[in-house]
């Protein structure tokens, strides 16, 4: 994927500031430090284009980056930021369930895993809450440098395992550093992109909870 242009065009703290455009997104979750913004900069080839923090839970926004003017990374808010307060995550929680659950241009939820850790009960909780809604999912399993080659492996299949991913559902080993995973992730972005199904209808969101019985979306508590 060749870059011409890349740039920070919305953050988004409500609904009524979402672009307004029909450009198909990509949403990134997954906890705080995962390396979201580092995973934006290596796929666009920008050093600073999304703002990396050694301080946890900076993004308290949808972030929209639109990419060749063609499609947009949309960086929610990390979740398990402890020093969040309870209300600043329900906040949180409504409006990314309802960004993930109604936004028409969503093309693929893109869930952050760090590779090096099993994964936490908040990213079992983030998976099962988007199979539940029959969200298009990616797994990035983030940090594959860290660990050898023999090592990754394993620990994909760990996470396969743990989250109990069907095979159709890709996970990608990826490093920032060495752009490990950059080729295959754009690959399956790019297709996505190419795809214009509609999406399945959702019960209705905006509690930042679940109903008894559904799996919650982990900003919501």
């Amino acid at each position: 994927m060749i870059i011409r242009r890349a740039e920070l065009v919305a953050t988004c703290a409500n609904w009524q500031q979402l672009p307004d455009d029909d450009l198909p997104e990509f949403a990134l979750a997954g906890r705080s430090n995962v390396g979201k913004s580092s995973l934006i900069n290596r796929l666009l080839n920008r050093k600073q284009l999304a703002r990396t923090s050694a301080v946890p839970g900076k993004t308290q926004t949808l972030n929209f980056f639109r990419v060749n003017g063609e499609l947009y990374f949309v960086d929610c808010p990390g979740y398990g930021y402890a020093k969040a307060s309870r209300g600043e995550r329900l906040k949180w929680g409504r409006l990314i369930e309802r960004y993930l659950l109604e936004r028409k241009q969503l093309r693929l939820l893109l869930v952050l895993i760090d590779i090096r850790h099993p994964p936490t009960g908040l990213d079992r909780m983030m998976v099962e809450w988007a199979f539940h809604h029959r969200l298009p999912l990616c797994l990035v399993a983030t940090k594959a440098d860290k660990l050898s080659r023999s090592r990754v492996l394993k620990h994909v299949a760990e996470i396969r395992h743990m989250l109990k991913v069907p095979d159709d559902v890709p996970v990608i080993p990826f490093s920032s550093e060495t752009g490990e995973g950059r080729e295959a992730l754009w690959n399956i972005i790019l297709a996505a992109a190419g795809r214009r199904e509609d999406r399945p209808d959702a019960p209705p969101s905006g509690s930042g909870t679940a109903p008894q019985g559904e799996p919650g979306i982990p900003y919501s508590g």
